[in-house]
């Protein structure tokens, strides 16, 4: 099994990562000590639900745990407040009480939102975190919990860290390959900004990482949560370092807004936004050949570097401004300086921002 813990003194918690996890739930909220006298309330969606509820559901009821369930609708839109109010609805509703739980089965969407209810019903309730996407191995861990605005994504938000993260890997399997594409993306980041033997292993490994072969999916997986949860331990609510975690997000972010949320797959858009920050670093001084073996590296999985013809400048740059990494009318960008290593840049001016998309616009 692979065990990790993200070291956050009292909000310290493991991550299991390993297979078979979710037909054992019970027995790990047992472990715990999640009380069984207070309903579980577990949040998933429809693509998730049929395959895995049912299991979940019977794992914690066969040790004696009360469940409450609601299935929201597949895709960003649902991390929205009018979701959460249903979400909360059917928490208030289930009897769920301060000694609850909230369940997060499903993806980056489902733990964002199931996320932020346990973090505002009754002023915060536990939280546990069951990702069964490659993508929710980056967003999981670490606490962030958010619904998005129409005009901003994550806008809407808190610290909340979850009791425990249990990563069934079983669950990618049923994954198409779109969203295996996508949830790489996050892997590579870490490497990127962290450690190039990983971003290097990552690249030589694409091909057994998109077939999904146990062995190394699990590996990248553990290394990948094993970067956040260190980077975590060591900033929990993005003072400093761990905004070094959003490489490629300030242009990804305003590419899914522009494009509308569920067009552009996160991952995919953080791919393109990877490339830009890449471009980006190339106009102050990095190395000619990081934009080059970034692109390489991205491309190795079949990830898009290239910014759709159909979005506009104006209207990727009016994302941008509503952006939480745009502060006191400064353009933050996370920079590469070389392969697993970044920067964090406050001067970026609009007129680069402006180039890059012109040089990665598809025509």
């Amino acid at each position: 099994m692979g065990t990790l813990h993200v070291d956050l003194g009292e909000r310290s918690y493991p991550i299991y990562i390993e297979r078979g996890l979710l037909a054992q739930a019970g027995s790990y909220f047992e472990q715990h000590q999640l009380g069984k006298k207070s309903p579980v309330l577990i949040v998933s969606d429809d693509n998730v639900a049929p395959l895995y509820l049912d299991v979940v559901v019977r794992s914690l009821e066969k040790q004696g745990y009360t469940v409450v369930t609601k299935v929201v609708p597949a895709g960003e839109q649902s991390k929205s407040l009018s979701v959460f109010e249903d979400v909360m609805t059917a928490a208030i509703e289930g009897g769920l009480d301060r000694k609850s739980a909230v369940v997060a089965l499903g993806g980056g969407v489902i733990g964002d939102l199931a996320g932020f209810v346990a973090a505002s019903y009754m002023r915060g309730v536990t939280f546990v975190q069951m990702p069964t996407t490659i993508l929710a191995h980056d967003s999981s861990v670490g606490g962030k919990v958010a619904v998005n605005h129409p005009l901003a994504k994550n806008m809407i938000g808190v610290f909340h860290q979850p009791a425990m993260v249990l990563y069934d890997i079983d669950t990618l399997m049923t994954l198409p390959p779109r969203e295996i594409k996508a949830g790489l993306s996050e892997m590579i980041k870490h490497g990127l900004i962290w450690d190039k033997a990983f971003a290097d292993w990552c690249e030589e490994h694409s091909g057994a990482l998109l077939q999904l072969k146990p062995d190394v999916i699990q590996y990248g997986l553990t290394r990948g949560c094993e970067i956040k949860a260190q980077i975590v331990g060591s900033d929990e609510t993005e003072q400093g370092l761990r905004a070094i975690l959003n490489l490629g997000h300030t242009l990804g972010h305003a590419f899914e807004a522009t494009a509308g949320y569920g067009q552009l797959l996160h991952g995919e858009a953080i791919a393109i936004g990877m490339a830009a920050a890449a471009k980006l670093a190339g106009y102050r001084g990095a190395s000619s050949t990081l934009y080059e073996d970034t692109v390489t590296k991205l491309r190795s999985f079949d990830l898009p570097v290239i910014i759709p013809a159909d979005m506009s400048e104006e209207s990727i740059l009016a994302a941008m401004m509503h952006d939480k990494k745009f502060k006191e009318n400064k353009l933050v960008f996370i920079l590469p300086t070389e392969i697993g290593k970044v920067e964090i840049v406050s001067d970026v001016t609009v007129e680069q921002v402006r180039q890059v998309i012109s040089e990665l616009k598809e025509v």
